[in-house]
Formats: structure tokens, C-alpha cells, sequence
């Protein structure tokens, strides 16, 4: 893993990738398989589970001393404090070796759970959710997707909490609640009225601690053929306080974009790092396996692979990055997250196909996190709104500056 300081990135961008890749490169890839024991398959032994909680721990350990614990928190709830720019050029770092983020303590759907309750919670509620999820005391859930709903809809959600004096009675059925076998709480999305003039302002998200009476957790719903913990939920007249309600009544929506627009970014960016793994996992192989009377490097399709891979990940980056600027200095960004949304996964997907060909059986094994990267970019395709739906936003959006007679800036 090289690498190396950003020509014009501030001191802080060059300070953060440098201290994240130190501690990715020495820390995480060299023990990279025995990091994560238990979540592979027998034979493994209680000795070999416990060696890797302890090398996990001194991990975060070295996270917390180089002061880059938590980034995506303020300062006042133990985090690093970054901001928007330099946590997405950390990401892409991270995203290099597998689960290096849980390990700086950016785990979803609890990062996005602890952004949404510093931005949104009272300060009870911060106290009684917030500070035990970033001890690690609790784990959440976000609860948004329905079965019978379209996904990419969300203001078709139909899952309701009406008030009833002091409390909020939830109805509903939901799955794909990420985290949903261990979550202490649940962030729900619920419709809770149908009098605003916006659709936009009918949904509130609120608090629903797991042990609530009505709260069933059907099951894990299997991915790829494997149970996963994207659980399916029923809500059956789940009663809980008003003080449960996670800003105000109508906020819902708008707390969701908060979520997904800065996290589209950051996917991308977690995309990219992993498309750079990929890429290097590809060129190694193709430097060191030797077929046919050659190595692979000498072989025009396996080089046309490596030229391709090469352009599909630097134009990647440079639409992400673009788009990722154009936020943090407050201009309109929506067609660019759209845009990355969609050309992102795309080109993760061919770059990781075109490793995995290279490294022919070894590609789909587990040996590799080849097969694991290559259904993320699949999934990604279809997690935080449909690539179809993103083409037509672009479109609108391009169209609606024609037909306003503004002519379109590609400077800007």
C-alpha cells in the first residue's frame, strides 16, 4: 500500500490519509487474516478467537493514540472531529484493508445513527443512546426499508406512529434494518401525518428500544445466500414516549438526506479504496503468474485489464472528489452525487471482475476479499436509491437548465 501526500490538499487532509495508511499498512494488512477469525469458517479454536479480539483491541488502541478514533464525531463526544473533505480522502483509505473502519470505530449503521442523534437528539437522549453507543455499551439499527414499498420512494413509507396523549403507537412492517440481531435500539422512519402540504415533511424518525412489547424480529434476511443481520421487523402497536422522537415531527425525510447525501460520498470513496485493492491484487497476480510460456503481464488482454482497471478507478476518484469539493464549499452538488452514485459501483464492479479473471479459481474464493468486493458492488447498485432513478434526476436536472434558458456552465 503506498501512499503518499496530496499536491494542494491542506496539511490536515496529508496529516489524516499519512496516519491512516501507516497504521492500515502496518497494523491491519499484516494481520489482516487473523483479525477477523471468527468470522471465518471452522477449524478455529477458542484460543485462536480470543488472539484475535486482543489484536483487534490493539488495533483501536493505536487508532485512539494517533487521535483518529471515531472521525466522524465532534470532538466533545470522543471523536477525531473531521470534517466533511477530510474524512471522505480517509475513507478511501481505509476502505483498503478489510474492516479497517470498524476498527477506527466507523461502523454502520451505528456511525450514521451517532451522526443523526449529535445533530438531532436532545440532550437526554444523547445521554441514554448516544454516549453508550460510542462506548460500544449499545448497538442500533436504522429501520427505513419496507417489503411491499419501493425503496426508492421514500415518502411511500407506510409504516405509521400516531399520537396517543404522551406517547407515539407504531404500526408497520419493515426489513432490511441493518444491524437488526444486535441492536439495542431502532431508529425508525415512521408516517406521521398525511395534513403537510410537502411530502417531504410527513415522516419523523423515532426511538424504539428493542424490548419494547410489539417489536418482533422476524428474521435475518439472507444475502447471497447467506443469513445476514439485515433483519425483517414487525412493529404491532409499539408504544413508546414522545420524548422518543428524534427532532422535530416532519424532520424525518430531511434527517434521511442528511444520512444518505454525505454518505453517497463516502461510499464512493470506500468504493474506491477498495477498487485500488483490487487493482494492486490484480497487477501483483499479473506480475507473478506464469502461463503459456510467459507471465501474465506479457499477455495483451491481461494488459488491456490493467489499462482499463487503471481508468475506471482514476475517473472514479476525480468525479468523487470533484463532487465531494462542491459540498464542502456549500454549492449544489445534487447532479454530481447522482452521477458518482451511479458511475462509481459500476466501475468498482468491472475493476474487481477484471481481478478476479486474472487470478482465475483463487478470484471466487475466500482466500481473497475479491468475492466479497464483487457482491458490495453489486448491492451498491441498488443501496441508497436504484441507479435508474439517479440517471433520471441527472436528466431532469440538466433538462430543467435548458428549458430555464440558462444554457448549461461546465465550468462550474
Amino acid at each position: 500500500m503506498k501512499v503518499q501526500p496530496i499536491p494542494g490538499a491542506s496539511e490536515r487532509i496529508n496529516e489524516v490519509r499519512m496516519l491512516t495508511a501507516l497504521i492500515v499498512e502496518k497494523e491491519i494488512l499484516p494481520l489482516e487474516n487473523r483479525l477477523w477469525i471468527h468470522e471465518v469458517r471452522p477449524p478455529y479454536t477458542q484460543a485462536d478467537v480470543e488472539e484475535s479480539a486482543e489484536l483487534r483491541q490493539g488495533v483501536r488502541d493505536r487508532v485512539r493514540q494517533a487521535g483518529l478514533w471515531a472521525p466522524h464525531l465532534p470532538e466533545e463526544y470522543g471523536g477525531a472531529g473531521l470534517g466533511f473533505l477530510e474524512l471522505a480522502y480517509m475513507y478511501e483509505v481505509l476502505a483498503y484493508a478489510v474492516g479497517a473502519a470498524s476498527l477506527f470505530g466507523v461502523v454502520a449503521p451505528n456511525s450514521g445513527n451517532e451522526s443523526l442523534l449529535v445533530k438531532y437528539g436532545t440532550e437526554d437522549q444523547k445521554r441514554r443512546w448516544l454516549i453508550p453507543l460510542i462506548e460500544g455499551r449499545m448497538e442500533s439499527g436504522f429501520s427505513m426499508t419496507e417489503p411491499d414499498q419501493p425503496g426508492s420512494d421514500p415518502r411511500s413509507l407506510r409504516t405509521t406512529a400516531i399520537r396517543d396523549g404522551d406517547e407515539w403507537v407504531i404500526n408497520g412492517h419493515k426489513w432490511f434494518t441493518s444491524n437488526g440481531k444486535r441492536a439495542d435500539f431502532f431508529i425508525v422512519m415512521c408516517r406521521t401525518t398525511e395534513d403537510a402540504a410537502d411530502a417531504n415533511g410527513r415522516m419523523t424518525q423515532i426511538i424504539v428500544p428493542r424490548d419494547t412489547p410489539g417489536v418482533t424480529v422476524v428474521r435475518g434476511i439472507e444475502v447471497w445466500g447467506i443469513e445476514s443481520d439485515h433483519c425483517e421487523i414487525i412493529y404491532d402497536h409499539v408504544r413508546v414516549p414522545i420524548e422518543n422522537q428524534l427532532g422535530q415531527v416532519g424532520s424525518g425525510h430531511a434527517a434521511a438526506q442528511d444520512r444518505l447525501g454525505a454518505g453517497r460520498v463516502y461510499h464512493c470513496m470506500n468504493s474506491i479504496g477498495q477498487m485500488w485493492r483490487a487493482f494492486d491484487l490484480m497487477v501483483e497476480r499479473a506480475a507473478s503468474r506464469e502461463v503459456h510460456g510467459g507471465l501474465l503481464e506479457t499477455k495483451q488482454l491481461v494488459q488491456a485489464f490493467i489499462a482499463d482497471s487503471y481508468m475506471d478507478v482514476q475517473s472514479a476518484r476525480l468525479m468523487t472528489i470533484d463532487c465531494a469539493e462542491k459540498i464542502d464549499a456549500g454549492r449544489d452538488a445534487r447532479i454530481d452525487i447522482s452521477a458518482i452514485k451511479v458511475f462509481v459501483p459500476a466501475a468498482y464492479h468491472r475493476v474487481v471482475d477484471r481481478a478476479i479473471q486474472v487470478w482465475g479459481a483463487a478470484g471466487v474464493s475466500g482466500d481473497l476479499p475479491l468475492a466479497r468486493m464483487y457482491q458490495t458492488a453489486r448491492v451498491l447498485r441498488l443501496a441508497d436509491g436504484p441507479d435508474e432513478v439517479h440517471r433520471i434526476l441527472i436528466a431532469k436536472s440538466i433538462l430543467g437548465v435548458r428549458h430555464d434558458g440558462e444554457g448549461w456552465d461546465f465550468a462550474a
